[in-house]
């Protein structure tokens, strides 16, 4: 192989290293979401922690975050609890940094 070769392959599976890590984020950051909803809405732990995985879960619906989001303001409103929009947004930004966080923290 060549240096042109060896650096494409190294940048290939960097790039793939990348999409793992940032699946794992965002589906770590769904579950994150679905526990604080599913606190919000007085869940038990067993209930919370299924809740959490239909939150992951409905992430591959779509391409974006509006279907997790569409389905936790849905789930919130129907358990009665004053949500909205604006706020699910701002627990995804910080669901999102604790998810990083709890994963470099796993690495390292």
């Amino acid at each position: 192989m060549t240096t042109f070769d060896d650096r494409e392959k190294a940048f290939e599976n960097l790039y793939a290293r990348d999409q793992e890590m940032q699946f794992k984020v965002i589906a770590r950051r769904n579950r994150l979401l679905g526990a604080w909803a599913a606190n919000l809405m007085g869940l038990t732990d067993v209930e919370a922690e299924s809740y959490a995985k239909d939150v992951v879960r409905a992430d591959f619906e779509e391409a974006g975050d509006e279907d997790v989001i569409r389905k936790v303001l849905g789930d919130l409103t129907s358990a009665g609890v004053e949500c909205d929009e604006a706020r699910i947004r701002e627990a995804l930004d910080h669901k999102a940094v604790e998810a990083k966080r709890q994963l470099m923290e796993g690495q390292g």
